[in-house]
């Protein structure tokens, strides 16, 4: 999952800190008038909204993805939240119970962020072939990675591992790499691979 430095980097980039500005004062007025979140949160929330969308494709939120979400989201604030309400945790129960109309709109923040930190041309040319899915990550842009792994696993599980995931939840995986303009990219198919559905 994404660190707190990372956001404040991606926050430093003007595309991301305008689309960023644009779509918070659209919640806050929308969603949550009396909500107060920086744009550094508002990001770190945005960021979350894959992981969001494939814990929610079952209908509900277990108890232990609201935990593992909540995790996420003390782990890209800025400062420590330890002993106080976390903004994006907090903020992040209005995206939960209002989730199908905003999910377009964060999506299109997500890759305002991913073109403005790598060149997503080099992903679709980059060849996986077989079992070289491991070795292909390794040439794979750094951000990319961290892409992949925040969105679409709940920890910080190894990317290469395989994991069972059910059928529900990996429909919502492809849907969400169909939303980002992923499907096609060699190295999004291989990682969905990775999955072995139950």
């Amino acid at each position: 999952m994404f660190s707190e430095n990372e956001i404040a980097i991606m926050i430093e980039i003007p595309e991301v800190l305008d689309a960023v500005t644009e779509l918070r004062k659209d919640f806050i007025t929308n969603e949550a008038n009396f909500l107060e979140i920086s744009e550094h949160d508002f990001l770190s929330l945005v960021m979350m909204t894959p992981t969001v969308g494939i814990a929610k494709s079952n209908g509900s939120i277990s108890l232990f993805e609201e935990l593992a979400l909540n995790k996420m989201a003390r782990k890209m604030s800025k400062g420590g939240f330890f002993m106080k309400v976390d903004p994006v945790a907090h903020a992040m129960k209005f995206l939960i119970k209002n989730f199908e109309p905003w999910e377009e709109k964060f999506i299109e923040v997500i890759k305002i962020c991913m073109r403005s930190t790598f060149n997503l041309e080099d992903l679709k040319r980059e060849k996986v072939d077989g079992d070289s899915f491991g070795i292909a990550v390794m040439h794979t842009p750094y951000l990319f990675v961290r892409c992949l792994s925040s969105f679409f696993l709940h920890d910080d599980s190894d990317i290469v591992e395989e994991r069972q995931i059910s059928s529900v939840e990996f429909d919502k995986v492809k849907d969400i790499g169909k939303k980002l303009g992923l499907s096609d990219y060699p190295i999004f198919k291989a990682f969905c691979k990775t999955f072995e559905v139950k």
